[in-house]
């Protein structure tokens, strides 16, 4: 089962789960109380679980579609590695994935 590391925004930090392949970046979040909202429930329409990826796995995801490019458009401290946590789908090919979670988190749905 593939391993996902997150780190603090600071990565002080670090707690590793372990996923099942298939499953998003934020469901492995949630399963593991991990701090991240989604507060959109993965319909793509907030940037609550913005993650920012080690730039080693980043070049192994598929490029973000047009909708999660402009939902990272609203993503506080938005870097050239972020994507949505929802948008992941966590395969065994990304053992060992390391995300960043930023500062803080903008909901726009004010939920």
């Amino acid at each position: 089962m593939p391993r996902v590391i997150f780190e603090s925004h600071d990565g002080k930090e670090r707690f590793e789960a372990v996923a099942e392949a298939g499953q998003s970046v934020l469901d492995v979040a949630h399963d593991n109380d991990i701090d991240m909202e989604g507060a959109c429930e993965s319909c793509m329409a907030c940037s609550t679980c913005h993650v920012i990826v080690d730039k080693v796995f980043f070049d192994l995801l598929p490029p973000p579609s047009e909708e999660e490019d402009d939902m990272l458009d609203l993503a506080y401290g938005l870097t050239l590695t972020s994507r949505l946590g929802c948008q992941i789908i966590v395969t065994n090919a990304l053992d060992g994935i390391i995300l960043r979670l930023p500062q803080d988190t903008r909901n726009m749905l004010d939920l």
